[in-house]
């Protein structure tokens, strides 16, 4: 009787450990499958980063982030307006996002109840709406601002509000899964001491869980910067040559200088495409690192 408990413990920690007994020909064939996709994707991305850095060396200077685009002096052009652009309008998506995403993920999270249809019905096309493509929330966002009667197109208000559309299921989903996190105790405790469910979600639920939102929103933000899609939908110009000095200005952003770019025939454009394109990378890295920071000084172990 010993031994056959001392065999099923040690097939408790070999399981537990994730080591496994199974290592015939098969199993060892996919295992080896999955490592050499995971190398050859990582692999596939480095050569490319290396070759667009390489090809963007030589407009590494301050030009490219203080200078206009200039089709008269391609040697010169740079991508003020695109960063100011993408600066303002990430901005104003943050506005309008993060608040309605929070609170919406509260209400279907602490509030709603989950045996009626219509938060069922909502629940299941969040996660419909996380998957669908960009270029929609551009449609989306042309038929709402013409609804709301903004006429003029390529406003910070419209690429914001396209933006804002892209990233809410995202937010909305990583809010209500860092707000299912904190443990049911918190809440009990603070409803048997006499605080109402508002009290305890405006006082305890929701600061434990900013860590978790804090870093899906801040990824979040982090796709939306990259998307070119939805603000050509809005009408959002390529050839801008000035700053954007308010939501009701015209912009254009960085994505879609590079597109631009990337276009023209002129070497001299191409090279300071590959410079902007590393730039544009740095941005997106930089709100990753963020998000990690957050996750990680401020995430608790329950």
């Amino acid at each position: 009787m010993s031994a056959a408990y001392a065999t099923a413990a040690r097939e408790t920690v070999t399981l537990s450990a994730g080591r496994s007994r199974d290592k015939d020909l098969r199993s060892l064939v996919f295992l080896g499958a999955l490592w050499f996709s995971l190398l050859f994707g990582i692999l596939v991305l480095l050569v490319l980063i290396l070759t667009t850095a390489v090809k963007g060396a030589p407009r590494f200077d301050m030009a490219l982030l203080t200078d206009y685009s200039s089709q008269l002096f391609p040697e010169r052009t740079g991508f003020r307006a695109g960063i100011l652009g993408s600066v303002w309008v990430m901005l104003a998506t943050a506005a309008l996002a993060v608040p309605l995403g929070i609170a919406a993920a509260l209400h279907l999270e602490e509030f709603a109840d989950g045996q009626k249809w219509w938060n069922r019905f909502i629940e299941v096309n969040l996660q419909n709406l996380a998957a669908v493509p960009s270029i929609v929330y551009g449609l989306l966002a042309v038929a709402f601002v013409e609804l709301v009667g903004i006429r003029e197109r390529g406003l910070v208000i419209s690429g914001a509000i396209a933006l804002a559309l892209l990233i809410l299921p995202v937010i909305i989903i990583t809010t209500r899964e860092a707000v299912r996190a904190v443990p049911r105790e918190i809440r009990e405790g603070s409803l048997a001491l006499g605080a109402t469910q508002w009290q305890t979600t405006w006082r305890q639920t929701l600061p434990a869980a900013v860590p978790g939102i804090a870093t899906g929103t801040i990824l979040g933000l982090s796709r939306a910067i990259g998307e070119a899609a939805p603000l050509l939908m809005i009408g959002t110009a390529t050839a801008i040559r000035f700053d954007p000095n308010g939501l009701m200005s015209q912009f254009t952003a960085l994505p879609l200088q590079i597109y631009s770019s990337t276009s023209q025939s002129q070497e001299a454009l191409q090279v300071a495409a590959s410079a902007a394109i590393i730039v544009l990378l740095v941005m997106i890295l930089a709100l990753n690192g963020l998000a990690i920071y957050i996750r990680n000084k401020f995430q608790r172990t329950w």
